[in-house]
């Protein structure tokens, strides 16, 4: 699956995740309490938990792991949530204090996208800051688009619709585009049922860091692949901070260039195979 195709899956979810968003905060409302302040805080931690549980399961989706799917979206659903309830209150402030500016709008957009590009980081391969920086990105375009869609549009309950939706959906595209821009190093399996992914290994790479497990065991591995010729836990990749080196641990053996290794060290373009599945090593320097 090439990174355009992820892109528009990361950006459908999330606009999916701004449409429950907007059915959501219709049926809440803002009657329910005299402080605006309140109502953002309570309608922002619902649009973030809406739209970050969407991004949240996107990875998962797609790489048919529902263990990952429901841990990641989680994770991402409840940072969202706490980006909202910091985020709407505090650009509500700035904005009202700036005197109606769009800036402070923006600012709690931000910090929406920031958690919830955190949390990707978190349950995925990639570098925190990596996640963090696109979901920023991404809140503050979105963010753009939505003042621009409510002005744009007459219907004041279409404008916020359709503003959710290309929110949701910039934070989306925005975290899948600058984590696999900046990323250093993944593998893309060229066999297999998940052909075409690609698994970043950015937060592996640091030497002493954590190791990334690869097998068929949803519960027991951070790279599963569906394939039942795989061990549960098959492999190790480790970092050693300018390469990676894989060691086995299974019984049917893993295979660099089609040599059966108990370790080895990973150079780009090298093809690791193990079960009936095969993936290339790549990096960038």
């Amino acid at each position: 699956m090439n990174r355009i195709i992820r892109m528009y899956f990361y950006g459908i979810l999330g606009a999916v995740g701004g449409v429950i968003a907007w059915q959501a905060s219709n049926i809440l409302g803002l009657s329910f309490t005299n402080s605006i302040y309140v109502s953002e805080l309570i309608v922002g931690g619902v649009l973030g938990l809406s739209i970050g549980l969407l991004i949240g399961l996107t990875e998962g989706i797609l790489t048919r792991n529902l263990v990952a799917a429901v841990k990641a979206g989680v994770i991402s659903g409840l940072l969202g949530a706490v980006g909202g309830v910091l985020g709407l209150p505090a650009a509500e402030g700035v904005f009202q204090f700036v005197g109606g500016d769009i800036a402070g709008r923006l600012i709690g957009w931000a910090i929406l996208g920031l958690l919830i590009g955190l949390a990707v980081g978190i349950t995925g391969g990639a570098q925190l800051w990596k996640g963090g920086f696109g979901g920023i990105i991404g809140g503050v375009l979105g963010g753009l688009l939505l003042e621009s869609a409510r002005n744009m549009l007459s219907q004041p309950l279409y404008g916020k619709a359709a503003g959710l939706l290309l929110l949701g959906a910039a934070i989306g595209v925005f975290i899948a585009m600058i984590v696999f821009m900046l990323s250093r190093a993944w593998i893309e399996v060229t066999s297999g049922k998940l052909k075409g992914t690609e698994f970043i290994l950015d937060k592996f790479k640091k030497q002493d860091g954590p190791s990334a497990i690869i097998g068929s065991d949803a519960l027991k591995s951070d790279i599963v692949f569906p394939d039942p010729d795989i061990a549960p836990q098959h492999a190790i990749l480790q970092g050693a901070g300018s390469y990676f080196y894989i060691k086995d641990m299974s019984r049917s053996g893993t295979f660099v260039n089609n040599k059966k290794v108990e370790e080895s060290k990973l150079s780009n373009g090298q093809k690791v195979r193990m079960g009936n599945t095969e993936f290339v090593y790549r990096e960038k320097r």
